[in-house]
């Protein structure tokens, strides 16, 4: 039974430190899948940079006066278990790439919001040492979803270009926006504070 903030926030860590494992374990055998030399590289760097955030978490929990120790997270589980069958799926080299840089974008906007999250709670907390460790590690979750999405955009360019132009087709689907709004969109959308990962 959770009581305190301080007791929530140790389970969302708990959460993301098993995240973050099993993380460890799926992204060699996404970077051997992947054909495309710069999307296998950068999920190879990301691998060392998630190695790297399991440290900074065991730091965390120190912080917290706790044992590092995971709890199941399924919801990364369910990630990687499509990140599987888009590997096992007969498709040219690059639409298969274009399924894996999918795949690790979809982790990489579950991470964003776990450790927005976290911040948060820790921000609320007044525990300014957890904050900069969350905030380094969200900071490359950022990098890497901006780098997968500019992979994707070269990618693009070698397939199906005849539709529309590359950034409208990508727009969402790969972690960015075209940029266009129409004006019912921009006359309805609410205007929000500072996002806090939720």
């Amino acid at each position: 039974m959770m009581e305190t903030l301080e007791q929530l926030l140790q389970d969302e860590i708990r959460d993301i430190y098993d995240a973050e494992k099993q993380l460890v374990k799926a992204l060699p055998k996404m970077a051997k899948a992947a054909s495309s030399t710069e999307l296998s590289d950068a999920l190879r760097e990301h691998l060392e940079q998630t190695q790297g955030q399991v440290q900074r978490l065991e730091q965390v929990f120190e912080a917290l006066g706790a044992k590092a120790k995971g709890k199941p997270c399924v919801g990364m589980k369910g990630l990687i278990e499509e990140g599987q069958e888009i590997i096992g799926a007969d498709s040219s080299d690059e639409l298969k790439d274009l399924a894996i840089i999918g795949a690790a974008q979809r982790v990489e906007h579950y991470e964003i919001a776990a450790y927005g999250t976290a911040r948060t709670f820790a921000e609320q907390l007044g525990k300014q040492d957890i904050v900069d460790l969350l905030q380094e590690t969200l900071d490359e979750e950022k990098e890497a979803d901006e780098k997968l999405t500019d992979i994707s955009q070269t990618l693009l360019e070698g397939v199906g270009g005849s539709e529309e132009s590359d950034e409208e087709t990508t727009g969402a689907g790969m972690g960015r926006s075209s940029g266009r709004t129409s004006a019912n969109t921009r006359q309805t959308a609410p205007k929000t504070k500072r996002s806090s990962g939720m």
